[in-house]
């Protein structure tokens, strides 16, 4: 039988500010945005007593916990961290598969044999991720990705649970149904409509009122509430897309400074992309208005690029077209993505000027020593909204 590991880091990013400065040991800490559109990134277990989660608007948190303490969010940092701790995973299996900074998916099922049963291989990860970087983690054992998913989030945080044939039953079936991955906010009323408020009630339903409830997805609804579930741990499953995004503190109007943040954000996406050592067949603008309506555009290139100026010429054009018929219209985000990515291949005919390429790579290389705030480029150096610059989102 497979061993399946879930490693769930337990309030990664504020326990990372936890650990750097100790003083914020146990106080209500908020990491996040505070501008007025600022969201909350992690919330320590001492803020989620007052109901404050992740991805929740500032203005609301701090409505629950007046007394919060916020920090700006350190990705560097984490990432750093998260480096450390993805070391751990690969020197127990080769089988790692990433799901975030913070948490990822493990078959140990061939390391039994030198490192002892599922259990004890959680228990040692556990041990090396607080020695190594003083963090604590949450694990879930069990046969299958969705079991192993579900038990890191039975003991947390600092914890472990183990799901079995022995026990999956009784596990799941008083779970609350919106704990089952596919069912969301939208959906969540017309399943408990149903009578369906735990898993136990979805695995006992009739296939007639399953197929009212999700239609084609009944068969896969049930099968999840029972704890079925055949996916591999893909361990090099590449990125299957790369994005920045601002929200801005203010609307704007103005499509000459709407048009100077989107070159920052292809800037920002090109240079993911030859971090990661990719590049990418297809571009995608992403356009909030302030009533919240979102528009996405996208547009295949070829070849596929990792350059910055092939990723803002056809992020602009896509805009251009947006915006043509909407002039004066308040944006409140803006958003610019890449997908369909590959490794770059050698190309004696491609059409990316060599130039432009000496550019990038003479930009990643002064970023990557000094810093990516360092150095902006000549054609980025346009009007910021509101004179402070856009905030990230």
């Amino acid at each position: 039988m497979r061993a399946i590991l879930h490693v769930d880091m337990d309030a990664f990013y504020a326990s990372v500010e936890e650990r750097d400065r100790p003083e914020l040991k146990g106080q209500p800490l908020i990491v996040g945005g505070t501008g007025a559109r600022g969201v909350v990134a992690a919330a320590s277990y001492a803020v989620r007593r007052y109901g404050v989660r992740s991805a929740m608007p500032m203005r609301e948190a701090l409505r629950r916990c007046p007394g919060a303490i916020c920090v700006q969010p350190r990705m560097s940092r984490y990432k750093e961290l998260s480096g450390q701790v993805f070391e751990i995973f690969h020197e127990i299996t080769p089988l790692v598969e990433g799901l975030s900074l913070d948490e990822a998916f493990l078959d140990v099922t061939a390391s039994q044999q030198l490192l002892g049963d599922a259990e004890a291989i959680a228990g040692e990860i556990r041990r090396r991720i607080r020695s190594r970087t003083g963090l604590t983690a949450s694990v879930g054992i069990a046969p299958n990705k969705l079991l192993a998913k579900i038990a890191s989030d039975l003991n947390k945080p600092d914890g472990m649970y183990r799901i079995g044939a022995d026990n999956v039953q009784t596990t799941l079936d008083g779970l609350p149904i919106q704990k089952l991955f596919g069912i969301g906010q939208k959906t969540l009323p017309a399943v408990q409509a149903a009578g369906i408020h735990n898993f136990g009630d979805l695995r006992r339903a009739s296939d007639q009122l399953l197929w009212r409830v999700f239609g084609k997805h009944a068969r896969l609804m049930r099968d999840r509430a029972s704890g079925l579930d055949d996916r591999p741990v893909e361990p090099n499953r590449e990125e299957q897309s790369i994005s920045a995004e601002e929200t801005f503190e203010q609307d704007i109007r103005e499509v000459s400074v709407l048009r100077t943040q989107l070159a920052r954000l292809a800037d920002r996406t090109a240079s993911r992309l030859r971090a990661h050592g990719l590049a990418a067949g297809r571009v995608t603008v992403k356009i909030r208005r302030g009533d919240f309506t979102t528009f996405t555009r996208q547009h295949a290139i070829e070849p596929p690029t990792q350059d910055t100026a092939v990723v803002s010429s056809v992020a602009q054009s896509l805009f251009d077209d947006w915006s043509a018929a909407r002039a004066g219209v308040a944006v409140r985000l803006l958003g610019v993505g890449v997908g369909d990515l590959q490794t770059p291949q050698a190309d004696l005919f491609s059409q990316a000027p060599l130039k432009e390429s000496r550019l990038d790579a003479a930009v990643d290389g002064i970023r990557g020593r000094f810093g990516s705030e360092l150095l902006t480029r000549a054609s980025l150096l346009g009007r910021t909204p509101g004179g402070d610059g856009p905030r990230n989102g």
